[in-house]
């Protein structure tokens, strides 16, 4: 068994984002791998593909895909605490199952099909086939969690059952936002905090958890995470609409062709005035937008204030994040590591 009950000796670490994003993957990635090859060998391949280290053959790739948020947030959390190196990586590992869990799910709701640069999950193995992907990965995240019977297990999964309910209430409204003419700045918060500030919220406060450490810290810790998901889909949603697809892996204006109501097209729609009433007849009409359609759309968007009013909020929750982060009482090295990564992933390329 890979994670056993001693600490693992500490590894060398900078403050430098992209560092430790490469020095933690390396360190959960094996882990991860482990725990995934345990599920039946069709159900691992899929979840293997789906996270970037397997093609769909089943074959190893050199250089897996993605930065692994989620695990590297986890691990800096539990690490601030003093938890043990063993304890930070099954926190990690529990984290990113999930991510990778809600992740095939959504790509088949919404109908996406490329992630991380290349064809999703569902497309190449069957809607079916990536649901039950997804269903055992959130099952294998339960277990690994619930690893002993000791309290600190117990409590971290309770949280982490509670924030699988966020996240399934999250993307039921995300979906219902489609279907509807009007959404309210409110209403998407309230999507946005289920689907996104949960899981981080999650991920930050889980290590702390199994390590027992006092409630005030982890409490700072999960508002913390909470902060910086905020933040990051309101960053997510810029990038949806003005990002670069070669660092979204997505296709140029994905989320103007599907009309998606995200923050911008919020802010947008709600500002009144000729091109808010020009963009609501956009977004009103039946079937995909022309790529010449899209491309106004984003336009209007903008002219209309959507993607600076995005980017304030995106701001505001930033510096939220680092409110709650500065009440932690712990590792000085960690701590400045998670700081350092709040500006990085709130400040991706546009």
């Amino acid at each position: 068994m890979l994670l056993s009950s001693e600490s693992r000796p500490a590894t060398p670490r900078a403050a430098d984002p992209l560092v430790a994003f490469a020095e933690i993957r390396a360190l959960v990635l094996p882990v991860q791998r482990h725990y995934v090859n345990q599920l039946a060998p069709p159900v691992a391949n899929i979840a293997g593909y789906h996270a970037g280290w397997l093609d769909e053959f089943g074959e190893n790739l050199a250089d897996p895909a993605g930065k692994a948020l989620r695990p590297v947030l986890a691990v800096l959390a539990a690490r601030a605490v003093g938890a043990p190196e063993t304890t930070a990586v099954r926190a990690a590992v529990v984290a990113e199952m999930i991510h990778d869990f809600s992740l095939l799910h959504d790509d088949v709701i919404d109908g996406d099909r490329q992630r991380r640069h290349r064809p999703a999950a569902w497309v190449v193995f069957g809607t079916h086939a990536a649901i039950l992907a997804g269903d055992a990965l959130l099952a294998a995240a339960v277990r690994l969690t619930a690893e002993t019977d000791r309290s600190a297990d117990r409590r971290a999964v309770r949280r982490l059952l509670a924030t699988v309910r966020e996240l399934v209430r999250g993307q039921t409204l995300d979906v219902t936002f489609e279907n509807r003419e009007s959404v309210t700045p409110d209403e998407y918060s309230d999507m946005a905090q289920g689907k996104t500030a949960a899981l981080l919220s999650c991920a930050c406060s889980l290590g702390p958890l199994l390590a027992g450490a006092p409630d005030a810290v982890t409490g700072e810790l999960a508002a913390f995470g909470f902060q910086l998901g905020m933040a990051f889909q309101f960053a997510d949603d810029l990038l949806g609409l003005w990002g670069d697809p070669a660092a979204t892996g997505k296709p140029v204006l994905a989320d103007v062709h599907r009309r998606k109501k995200s923050a911008p097209v919020l802010a947008a729609l709600n500002s009144g005035g000729t091109d808010a009433r020009r963009l609501a007849e956009l977004y009103e009409r039946p079937g995909a937008l022309s790529d010449d359609e899209a491309t106004e759309a984003a336009d209007l968007i903008e002219r209309c204030g959507g993607k600076e009013w995005a980017e304030a909020r995106a701001a505001r929750h930033t510096a939220s994040a680092l409110t709650h982060l500065h009440r932690v009482e712990g590792e000085a090295e960690p701590l400045e590591e998670l700081a350092a990564l709040v500006r990085h992933i709130t400040h991706r390329d546009r």
